[in-house]
């Protein structure tokens, strides 16, 4: 598909009012994407679990406009409060997606957000809040065009989502979601998220992660500079070789059920995305003396019980513990006994595979 296919197609029906309600999971990279071209195309395929418990719960209102203004009207409300501080990521949002939605300027919107998890928890909820955003809207195309199939709603919903927030076309369907185009998945694409196509492994379908709040603060470099820091970054085309090969060895493992080298790749995808940051110009460390406490006690522990867990990091701080159910009660004791210590007052989220967004009215 292209993007031509995403373009709003003219319907007789349009809408007065009323309004959708969507909970879009966040979720976690096993395989990184780390910079990316023009128009949130990835310099490399990725792969991620989708979540289930941290995710934002997105209300779009809206009404007809009877005249005057040619802007975009919107206000924008966070967990009960006005927030003008998230409006301008939203204008930019709805200036890239007019194209496909050209009904924007049409109508007045609210839109109203909360998210499942803290919002200074370190977590982010770019990926999440923009899936939920751009289902809605969806949703309001859907009612446009009743003939909308859920196949090209979840595809052009993922594409939307992608222009807010690149990691958000993988928080729309399916528990392994896949995104950038690789000889190595079916179908994959730079400009949409897809349900991982091959057979997994039953481990692989109901892991856990639970999220070690090391650090709840604003990263002292965001993702969007960290991004751009690539383009000229001496390592980066020997990343992207990297990454396309790692989704390779990761296609077996998730048939085989390879738990060791499921681990050792997941690792070593995070900390090759820390790497980057390291020898950036400028370069920039996001990690935290509690983040290597906590990535020496993991290793430590897992030679010594012989149990399979791991960690893997997103762009900051914060250690995703991952682990398989069979290990569940084991991996929560470990963490309750010697991992805690290290969370900013000791907080952590326990979480598993999810299953994706849901509508819920």
């Amino acid at each position: 598909m292209t993007e031509n296919d995403f373009v709003f197609k003219k319907v007789a029906t349009t809408l007065k009012d009323g309004q959708f309600t969507w909970k879009a999971p966040s979720n976690i990279a096993l395989v990184k994407y780390w910079g990316k071209k023009e128009n949130q195309i990835p310099a490399n395929p990725s792969i991620s679990l989708t979540l289930d418990a941290c995710a934002t719960t997105t209300t779009l209102s809206y009404r007809k406009r009877e005249s005057g203004g040619s802007g975009f009207s919107f206000e924008l409300f966070f967990e009960g409060k006005q927030k003008d501080s998230f409006k301008p990521k939203i204008q930019t949002f709805f200036e890239r997606v007019e194209t496909y939605l050209p009904f924007l300027r049409s109508y007045d919107f609210k839109i109203e957000t909360s998210n499942s998890f803290p919002h200074s928890s370190g977590i982010a909820s770019s990926a999440s809040g923009m899936a939920a955003l751009a289902l809605c809207l969806m949703s309001m195309e859907k009612q446009m065009n009743p003939a909308i199939e859920d196949t090209y709603f979840n595809k052009k919903a993922s594409f939307l989502a992608r222009l807010g927030s690149g990691s958000a076309c993988r928080s729309i369907a399916g528990s392994l979601v896949q995104w950038g185009g690789t000889d190595v998945v079916e179908s994959s694409s730079n400009l949409f998220g897809i349900d991982y196509p091959y057979d997994v492994h039953a481990d692989f379908k109901t892991y856990h992660d639970t999220i070690l709040l090391v650090h709840k603060g604003q990263k002292t470099v965001s993702s969007s500079v960290g991004h751009n820091l690539m383009h000229n970054h001496p390592f980066a085309e020997n990343r992207f070789v990297q990454a396309h090969h790692n989704l390779e060895k990761l296609k077996g493992i998730l048939v085989s059920g390879d738990l060791d080298a499921f681990m050792g790749l997941v690792e070593s995808e995070a900390l090759t995305l820390h790497a980057m940051m390291l020898s950036s110009n400028p370069y920039f460390i996001l990690m935290k003396p509690q983040t290597l406490e906590i990535i020496n006690r993991i290793w430590d522990f897992r030679n010594r019980t012989k149990t399979p867990i791991c960690f893997t990091l997103d762009a900051g701080a914060n250690v995703h513990v991952l682990y398989p159910e069979k290990v569940k009660e084991i991996a929560i004791q470990f963490i309750k006994d010697e991992l805690i210590a290290y969370c900013e007052n000791g907080h952590y989220i326990c979480d598993k595979v999810g299953a994706g967004a849901k509508r819920l009215r």
